[in-house]
């Protein structure tokens, strides 16, 4: 009887220690995907300081050309 329990005992332990181990392989390629979502966040997306820094440049350049179509308008007007 004793080496039922023990056989059993075992048996137990090594499937906890399968489980485990699936477990561990399954939150590492979680862990791994999350990742790769991440980056391609970080590569496909703008902050949002660049975004601003780039439309108040885009802006001024446009502020330029109306005063300098303005300037065309009274010489001509």
């Amino acid at each position: 009887m004793i080496e039922g329990v023990i056989s059993a005992a075992i048996a137990a332990i090594a499937g906890v220690f399968a489980v485990h181990g699936k477990l561990n392989q399954r939150i590492g390629e979680v862990d791994t995907r999350i990742d790769r979502v991440e980056l391609r966040i970080a590569e496909k997306y703008v902050q949002r300081e660049e975004l601003s820094t780039a439309l108040k440049k885009m802006e001024d350049h446009m502020v330029r050309i109306e005063n300098k179509l303005d300037q065309i308008a009274l010489r001509h007007g």
